[in-house]
């Protein structure tokens, strides 16, 4: 009922612009600097402190953020922040190929615990706009006017969504991604480098196959998928909340 009723909101106007820069803000100073700090505070409890000593086991969000991919997810609606460097030789708690298939993983599920956390508050507003409803002047169901909920949930699922899509984005099985660590930590050494070699063409070749929408096929899928798991996952709110 209610997502009919946001509907009506999502044309561009001064406030949804507003909603839309609000929710990439909120990517950039918080998602990405979690993300990044999950790789390097994993790193760290795994022996390996080359991202401490550079800096970067922080969630300052200046220690992270990588200005192209900024701007590239102000404008496209994805991004990426500065890697942080893990020497997985160091680590000591466990073997090379294991901790760089572990450091890997916490970036994507950081994403996605923080994507639950929104889910929730996302969820809580919503009931609370459900009591914002009243009947308009041709008996249908509306907001009232003065109601904000509708910006507040529009930027909360836009976070959710870029959020999640991220996530999916870095388990990509190809270099550069997070994917590719957990994936290539498998692989012989032989194999792993081979395919390094070509990280930055793998790169351009997963930009233009974005742009021109083939590969968003799958990943909004995915994304889909698991925007589905977590509204499951956090269905407690929903008979909490009493809707």
């Amino acid at each position: 009922m209610l997502f009919d009723i946001i509907a009506n909101y999502e044309s561009y106007t001064p406030q949804t612009i507003v909603m839309r820069v609000f929710a990439v803000l909120i990517i950039l100073f918080a998602a990405f600097p979690l993300h990044e700090y999950s790789h390097a505070l994993t790193a760290k409890l795994l022996g390996d402190n080359t991202a401490e000593e550079r800096g970067r086991l922080t969630l300052n969000p200046f220690r992270h953020i990588d200005p192209m991919g900024a701007i590239s997810m102000a404008l496209f609606g994805i991004g990426w922040a500065k890697p942080v460097p893990v020497n997985c030789a160091k680590c000591t708690k466990c073997k090379p190929k294991t901790a760089m298939a572990i450091t890997a993983a916490a970036g994507p599920l950081s994403n996605i615990l923080l994507s639950y956390v929104f889910m929730i508050i996302y969820k809580v507003v919503y009931g609370f706009a459900l009591q914002d409803v009243v009947i308009n002047g041709e008996g249908q169901l509306a907001l009232s006017q003065v109601s904000i909920y509708p910006y507040i949930i529009g930027a909360l699922s836009i976070v959710i969504q870029i959020n999640i899509y991220l996530a999916v984005f870095n388990l990509l099985p190809i270099p550069p991604f997070d994917g590719s660590r957990l994936f290539l930590a498998f692989l012989p050494a032989k194999i792993y480098f081979k395919i390094m070699k070509y990280e930055r063409v793998i790169m351009i070749v997963i930009m233009l196959l974005l742009f021109t929408g083939i590969l968003s096929i799958p990943l909004n899928t995915l994304t889909d998928w698991l925007i589905s798991g977590l509204d499951w996952a956090t269905g407690y709110v929903d008979v909490l909340m009493g809707y």
